[in-house]
């Protein structure tokens, strides 16, 4: 079950803290934190501006200043809690993150 619409989520109260790597550690959503699990696999790429039709897309870590960067990381509240998938997402040019997308784990 998706908690999202097609349109992403453009929320103030979403920040992202990440490791010296650039990788997320915790995402802090509607007033909660969110851990992301060092157990499973964080996915990050970067990605087109979706205004752009240029259909493609940069290795992590490459120059393309037009991309978007993204993570697919599970989260979970506490270590009861189910696991979340999030997708964020950040302009390069930009600091604040925006969610595209928040489901059950797995």
């Amino acid at each position: 079950m998706t908690l999202s619409s097609e349109i992403p989520v453009r929320t103030l109260d979403l920040q992202v803290r990440l490791d010296p790597a650039g990788k997320p550690l915790a995402i802090r959503h509607d007033g909660r934190i969110w851990l992301v699990d060092p157990a499973t696999e964080s996915r990050h790429w970067i990605g087109g501006d979706t205004r752009q039709a240029t259909g493609r897309s940069a290795a992590a870590g490459g120059a393309n200043l037009a991309g978007s960067e993204y993570w697919r990381v599970e989260a979970r509240l506490g270590s009861n809690s189910a696991l979340r998938t999030f997708t964020l997402r950040r302009n390069p040019r930009s600091v604040q993150w925006l969610l595209d997308d928040i489901s059950d784990g797995g």
